[in-house]
C-alpha cells in the first residue's frame, strides 16, 4: 500500500466515521438505488480528490457514493471541511490554496 492510498483509506474512513447511524442507513440505501436525480450532489468515496460532484443523465456509480441527501447538513459540512484539510496537505509550494466547492 503507497502512502496515497493509505491517506485516501483514513480520509475515506473519516468521513464515514461523521455519519449517524440513521445517516449510514440512508447512505446504504441509496446505492441500491438505480441512480441519483439530475443535479444531485454526491461525494464518489473510491475518488474524494474529485471533491463534491453532481448527478447529470450520465451514470453515477451508485455503490460508492455518499448523496449529500442522505447526511444532515452539521455533517454535510463536517464531510466538506475534511475534504478540504485533505486538499491542503497536498499542494506544493507555490500553488494556489484550494477553496471549498460551493454547497
Amino acid at each position: 500500500m503507497t502512502n496515497n492510498q493509505r491517506e485516501e483509506y483514513v480520509l475515506r474512513d473519516g468521513i464515514m466515521n461523521l455519519l449517524s447511524d440513521g445517516e449510514v442507513a440512508r447512505v446504504s440505501t441509496a446505492e441500491t438505488a438505480e441512480k441519483l436525480a439530475d443535479g444531485d450532489e454526491y461525494i464518489d468515496l473510491e475518488q474524494l480528490e474529485q471533491g463534491v460532484l453532481r448527478a447529470h443523465s450520465a451514470p453515477t456509480p451508485m455503490g460508492r457514493v455518499l448523496p449529500r441527501k442522505a447526511v444532515g447538513q452539521n455533517t454535510w459540512s463536517k464531510i466538506l471541511m475534511k475534504l478540504a484539510r485533505s486538499e491542503l496537505r497536498t499542494i506544493e509550494p507555490n500553488q494556489p490554496v484550494p477553496t471549498p466547492r460551493s454547497t
